[in-house]
């Protein structure tokens, strides 16, 4: 087997950074300067990253994070990979090193939930009276997710707080467990529940998905489907004993794990789509989108607009015989 050259690196700490303005430029400067290429996000609260590289300029950059008084205990999740998944390098300060539109925000470093190992979240998915609630964007959900783990019916971060309001009932006298791709959304998202009293307990999966699928004695088990990633792999393999496929086409149901962006640049939908109906389907997530003045799929072919309504109908008459 061919040696895959390349690491991404997945990582996060919650620690105060004070002036995260030129530690971004200063971060930049270096991360550059080793060769690396990837995004890192710095706020105040802490830094959010996912680094690609060589072997060896992966462990060199990860010598200095241990070297540096604030990051020196990061954990690190790991992953070799054949290609380089990211194409720039960016280091931005923000506000919030990841999105959650909390309001009233929440500090991990005074209120999280219980961290568990791998092994003691898989025993915990199995016990009585255990809800697991996926922190994770829907898209993220519909490839892969841990079995029994509930879907909130929501489309961004910022609304699953009044979606948990809405169903409180159903967490009464429950142990709640909850998890996301590499621990930093439950840190806060878990603290919120307890700050807000759900549940009888709450915990979350110590270092997401990315460590329970390496951990030697869970391997990836209770895992359907794939992880997605904010990479040019866009997912990835987690169960190490079984796999199970429960992402489904976009256009025609059956199962997929291939992600695509709508064609048309003003929408970039993620939709599950097999190679086989990509062109028939024009890359587009609806009609609107394939009729799109700036629609890529259309440009490519160089389509005429009488060409684009006439794919249209056959679509629309395709979607009328029973599959």
């Amino acid at each position: 087997m061919t040696k895959q050259p390349y690491r991404v690196l997945l990582y996060y700490k919650y620690v105060t950074i004070e002036d995260p303005v030129t530690f971004a430029a200063e971060h930049l400067a270096l991360c550059k300067d080793m060769g690396l290429l990837g995004r890192v996000l710095v706020g105040t609260e802490g830094i959010n990253g996912c680094i690609s590289a060589t072997a060896e300029q992966a462990e060199r950059y990860m010598a200095y994070m241990k070297e540096h008084p604030l990051f020196h205990d990061i954990m690190w999740k790991v992953d070799a990979s054949s290609i380089q998944v990211h194409r720039k390098m960016h280091v931005r300060p923000r506000k919030e090193i990841v999105r959650l539109g909390l309001g009233d925000d929440i500090n991990p470093l005074e209120i999280t939930g219980d961290y568990l190992s791998p092994r003691e979240f898989m025993t915990r998915m199995q016990e009585e009276d255990t809800v697991i609630i996926d922190a994770r964007n829907d898209y993220e959900y519909d490839v892969g997710h841990f079995r029994n783990a509930i879907r909130p019916d929501i489309h961004n971060f910022r609304d699953l707080p009044q979606w948990m309001e809405d169903n409180r009932e159903s967490f009464e006298g429950k142990h709640i467990l909850t998890y996301c791709t590499g621990g930093i959304r439950c840190e806060k998202f878990s603290g919120w529940l307890k700050r807000e009293n759900f549940g009888e307990s709450v915990g979350q999966l110590h270092g997401g998905i990315a460590t329970y699928a390496k951990d030697a004695d869970a391997k990836g088990q209770l895992w359907d489907g794939q992880m997605f990633v904010f990479d040019d792999r866009r997912t990835i393999p987690i169960n190490q004993v079984e796999h199970v496929v429960v992402g489904k086409d976009y256009f025609t149901g059956e199962p997929s794990e291939r992600y695509v962006n709508c064609a048309n640049p003003d929408c970039h939908k993620l939709i599950l789509c097999e190679e086989k109906h990509e062109a028939f389907y024009m890359r587009s997530c609806s009609d609107d989108c394939r009729r799109a003045e700036r629609n890529y799929f259309v440009a490519q072919q160089q389509w005429t607009p009488e060409q684009v309504e006439e794919q249209i109908r056959i679509i629309a008459q395709q979607q009328m015989i029973p599959q």
